[in-house]
């Protein structure tokens, strides 16, 4: 079984996310992997946050003889094991961790009272209606 290191697609239309993916080179580009390796997030605004890899794993599926793809190997070159951006991509997800804006903690409404009207004492005395349902004043059951 030839192995291919790949990116796999995940998101909706016009939003783009991959992960990086040990798979059997024979599987389709969206099919059964392996071992997934890391993911890679074009859309994120620091360039070298857009890459998370799993480099020792990376590492070790090349010593067996998997391929990278084209696109794969420039992120490995980058931010693998021994990457070229690897102190700047540290960097840059620390400023993300930092920065991420965060929602406001939830506002706690107090319950209302719900304050009962008394009962008007000739009601209360009276048992005259069936089943604990009151019959309207004046009418005869």
């Amino acid at each position: 079984m030839a192995v291919s290191i790949r990116m796999k697609r995940f998101g909706r239309h016009r939003r783009p996310f991959f992960r990086v993916c040990a798979i059997d080179s024979k599987r389709g580009r969206d099919g059964r992997v392996i071992e997934e390796l890391g993911y890679y997030d074009p859309l994120v605004r620091d360039v070298d946050a857009r890459a998370v890899l799993k480099g020792e794993r990376i590492a070790y599926w090349v010593s067996v003889g998997a391929q990278p793809s084209d696109r794969v190997g420039v992120l490995v070159k980058k931010y693998g094991k021994d990457g070229t951006h690897l102190a700047a991509q540290q960097a840059a997800l620390e400023r993300l961790k930092v920065s991420k804006p965060k929602a406001p903690p939830p506002m706690k409404v107090p319950p209302k009272k719900v304050d009962e009207p008394a009962p008007a004492e000739g009601q209360a005395s009276e048992g005259g209606s069936e089943g604990g349902v009151e019959s309207p004043a004046g009418e005869a059951s």
